[in-house]
């Protein structure tokens, strides 16, 4: 009895839990603890209670986050719709105008100025389309939202850092629902790591300055491994009968594993021809001292693809073939026939 008594004691004598003690924040009370946390990291306080001062819950985001589409694509009907001939023709007229930019940019990072311009014009339209969501108020509602707080975070921190160095004004500071900012669709993670002033004068503005537009470009491009002196790929041709062995698996469950599928994959072309690789047209692949991957963006009956090292540079700013397959495929258009 007088253990029964003991341990009903036991009972009553623990905190009583509801569920509210388990429920989630309001956003006000989450994004006040992310500003403290902020001030703790060491961000400028007066930076930080500006950022802050007027931050709204995005509805728009979260949505945006959580419905993204979902199409069954093929190349043959991607490419047609994301790089249509009226904006082929624009970027060719975009690559002469700021070609003496271009130029200066190309020398200075090793980056071939078709790509730079292909990046531009599929990213955001030569600049036209760049989100109007203030930067704060989405990654911070994206951070609350909770399916990647971590990432997010991550970003907000980042956020704060670009304004106090003092890049962008505040007013300015707005991109995608997902934090993808300015011309070339950096988040701000990337832009800490990739951003470059274009035209020296100490800040990196990927809004509105096509100088920072085209070095960050060029400058992400080259810190991942981006050669001038190699293209990014080619399509082509594989005889009857061909041991699909030899194609690089598509799944991976992050870049290292997409890496390590290319390394067990590629071959010299010498190789490549061996094994009866053409171009397209029927010609022999070229005689290069060149290593390439083979990939097959859709099923079997879809386009082929060798991969050289830059595929690899682009898979890294966007690990999606069809992404880097328009890359590639708009800068082939822009260098070819010759601009004059």
């Amino acid at each position: 009895m007088r253990i029964k008594k003991l341990v009903t004691g036991l009972l009553f004598s623990l905190p009583v839990f509801t569920l509210s003690a388990f429920e989630k924040p309001s956003f006000e009370q989450y994004v006040a603890g992310l500003q403290q946390e902020a001030i703790d990291k060491g961000h400028d306080a007066n930076v930080v209670n500006s950022a802050f001062a007027n931050i709204r819950y995005l509805k728009r985001a979260v949505k945006a986050d959580k419905n993204q589409p979902e199409f069954k694509e093929t190349l043959d009907t991607y490419l047609p719709k994301r790089v249509p001939e009226w904006k082929v023709k624009k970027a060719r007229e975009a690559y002469k105008e700021n070609l003496p930019l271009l130029t200066k940019i190309a020398k200075e990072y090793g980056v071939q100025p078709r790509f730079i311009v292909s990046l531009w014009a599929l990213e955001t339209n030569f600049g036209r389309i760049q989100g109007k969501m203030p930067i704060i108020d989405a990654v911070a509602t994206l951070a609350y939202d909770g399916r990647r707080e971590a990432f997010f975070k991550k970003q907000l921190f980042a956020s704060l850092s670009i304004l106090e160095q003092g890049h962008i004004s505040q007013d300015r500071f707005v991109g995608s629902w997902a934090g993808a900012m300015g011309q070339c669709q950096f988040i701000p993670t990337s832009f800490l790591a990739y951003a470059a002033d274009g035209d020296g004068d100490g800040k990196k503005d990927i809004w509105g300055n096509k100088a920072d537009v085209f070095a960050s470009i060029a400058n992400y491009l080259k810190r991942e491994g981006w050669s001038d002196q190699k293209t990014w790929g080619r399509q082509v041709r594989v005889p009857d009968g061909f041991d699909q062995g030899h194609i690089m698996p598509k799944g991976s469950r992050g870049r290292s594993q997409w890496l390590k599928n290319w390394r067990a994959s590629e071959k010299s072309l010498e190789q490549w021809s061996e094994l009866g690789l053409t171009r397209m047209d029927g010609r022999p692949l070229p005689k290069a001292n060149l290593t390439a991957a083979l990939l097959m963006p859709d099923d079997a009956k879809g386009r082929l693809y060798l991969g050289y090292d830059n595929y690899k540079s682009l898979m890294h700013w966007n690990r999606s073939y069809y992404f880097v397959t328009s890359v590639g495929y708009l800068a082939d258009r822009i260098g070819y026939p010759r601009v004059k």
